[in-house]
């Protein structure tokens, strides 16, 4: 019996209809981009649109919900990476999955400059932030990254990257994944030259993060 003030669970009916209209709503996002209807999405869940528009009657609802899946995805991949016993391994399983979110759903990151997505996605990164900090100074300790990389460079990065994955992807889908080697590379404690200036704050990071339409 649900108890005053929470939300009573789902019929199984309705749970199934709103995992349907979720699951058709993301494979549409990452065709077409943001420009979908209700119409699209209740034909692409086999659902009529009355049942879509009662699930999620503002469309901004429905985006906002399907970034929260992504972001729970990009949470446990941090914390999955934590636990890993080579600290650079677990630093690199980390940025790599987070692009494979990306390049794998290219609807992500409008959603994540889309109206409140950005506020989301903003939550995300700071949900994640104790987790990079510690897969970061676990690569600091075990000497196997730059002392002067920081978080920020981490997260600099990954922007960097991406905009790799949305110039190519029409081109060489993988291409990606070599531009995030060399970055990572360039990681790497090796004894070269230090790196001009200093590791950015999530301040300037966060001012870096794409914006709607861009």
């Amino acid at each position: 019996m649900a108890t005053p003030g929470t939300p009573r669970p789902l019929r199984r009916d309705a749970e199934r209809n709103r995992r349907r209209i979720l699951d058709a709503a993301r494979a549409l996002v990452a065709e077409r981009g943001l420009d979908v209807s209700h119409d699209d999405i209740a034909r692409a869940a086999d659902l009529g649109v009355g049942t879509v528009y009662r699930r999620f009657p503002d469309k901004q609802e429905l985006f906002d919900e399907l970034l929260a899946e992504r972001v729970e995805d990009l949470v446990t991949a941090a914390e999955r990476a934590r636990g890993r016993a080579d600290p650079w391994e677990g630093l690199r399983e980390f940025v790599t999955a987070t692009l494979e979110h990306q390049a794998g759903d290219p609807g992500l990151r409008g959603l994540m400059g889309h109206g409140q997505g950005r506020g989301l996605a903003l939550r995300a990164r700071r949900r994640m932030a104790a987790a990079v900090v510690e897969l970061v100074e676990r690569a600091h300790a075990s000497g196997q990254l730059r002392p002067e990389i920081g978080v920020g460079d981490v997260a600099v990065a990954e922007i960097m990257v991406t905009e790799i994955v949305d110039r190519a992807g029409p081109v060489d889908p993988e291409l990606w994944r070599r531009a995030l080697a060399v970055v990572l590379e360039g990681f790497r404690a090796r004894g070269g030259p230090p790196l001009p200036g200093a590791a950015p704050p999530m301040s300037t990071v966060e001012r870096l993060a794409p914006r709607p339409g861009a």
